[in-house]
């Protein structure tokens, strides 16, 4: 099984860095987060799978003991949130037109594509483009900052004002930019990218207010060569019962864009290639509760598994205080 890097947080704060193979997991001694790790594969020009297994073996620790324990966090952090930017793209999946399209299709007229359809069909005739070639761009979105991010078994908050709350299970890239301003890609981690989705169907122009929440990433960052075909379950549970389920498929094989060609189009913007910062980019997703018109409620709990991932994204339902803004002129 590939190899997994998870971020532990023990009595006291004290942070490590666990190193999973398989059913075997340990602690990598000496390391406190996965982004100081990854500084010093780029600054020995290693692998980070090689700058990890070379930091020998620690005490023996069950990651699943510890998930319920609810003492590991989110896979990649930094300790300035302002350095780390959430962001993603849509329309990306094979089948991912179809739901989009069932939310906006009343906005346009019945003969003609909506712009949701329109994208998705250019991806798919470009999203591929040969080595070398540059493919068609896909739709990309701005989330937040790291203080948006966070790890399973921490509650979702969705603002106030939000029409809804649904699950969007995914994997995201992780990134880190080096010093000379390259994106090194650490791995990939399972992801519920969490939108509002009555809010986008309203008005498909609202798409960027309903991506401004936060998002979470199960506890594993998968490192190595990427996977071409991840297969999983996305479940919704409300009192401890599943009222809705149903499986996902990512990777490369079920996309319509290459994950070089979503590399390409989001680190082609200069001001992504700031060196030292943290990027979080979710690649889409084709499956959501919200167009088979379930209704999620405060209380519910999202669950995303997947393999190659051992542990599940959890997260609860709620809904954040009313926080009214008030404006002042200086």
């Amino acid at each position: 099984m590939a190899l997994r890097l998870l971020q532990h947080r023990g009595a006291g704060g004290k942070r490590s860095v666990i190193l999973a193979d398989g059913a075997q997991a340990w602690f990598l001694p000496g390391v406190e987060s996965v982004r100081a790790l990854a500084l010093e594969a780029i600054a020995a020009g290693q692998s980070l799978a090689d700058t990890a297994t070379a930091r020998g073996k620690g005490d023996a620790v069950d990651i699943a003991a510890e998930f319920e324990a609810g003492t590991l966090l989110a896979p990649i952090d930094h300790e300035d949130d302002a350095h780390v930017l959430l962001t993603g793209t849509g329309l990306t999946h094979l089948g991912s037109a179809e739901g989009r399209d069932k939310m906006h299709k009343e906005a346009a007229a019945a003969e003609a594509k909506t712009d949701s359809m329109r994208m998705f069909l250019e991806g798919l005739e470009g999203g591929k483009p040969a080595p070398g070639a540059e493919g068609q761009q896909p739709e990309w979105f701005y989330k937040g900052d790291g203080s948006q991010l966070i790890g399973s078994n921490v509650p979702f908050a969705m603002p106030d004002f939000a029409k809804d709350g649904g699950e969007e299970p995914e994997l995201a890239g992780i990134y880190i930019i080096g010093g000379d301003g390259t994106p090194y890609r650490l791995g990939l981690a399972l992801a519920n990218e969490f939108s509002d989705h009555v809010t986008e169907r309203h008005n498909y122009l609202w798409l960027a207010h309903s991506k401004l929440r936060q998002a979470s990433l199960g506890p594993e960052l998968l490192i190595g060569e990427l996977p071409a075909h991840v297969e999983g379950t996305s479940r919704l549970l409300r009192d401890g019962q599943t009222v809705w389920e149903k499986p996902f498929l990512s990777g490369e094989d079920n996309m319509s864009h290459s994950i070089a060609n979503l590399e390409h189009h989001h680190f082609k913007y200069d001001l992504f290639r700031r060196a030292g910062d943290v990027h979080v980019h979710f690649f889409g997703t084709a499956t959501l509760s919200f167009t088979d018109g379930v209704q999620t409620q405060e209380g519910d709990v999202f669950e995303i598994s997947a393999a190659p991932f051992t542990l599940p994204v959890r997260n609860a339902l709620t809904r954040a205080a009313p926080a009214p803004v008030a404006v002042k002129a200086l």
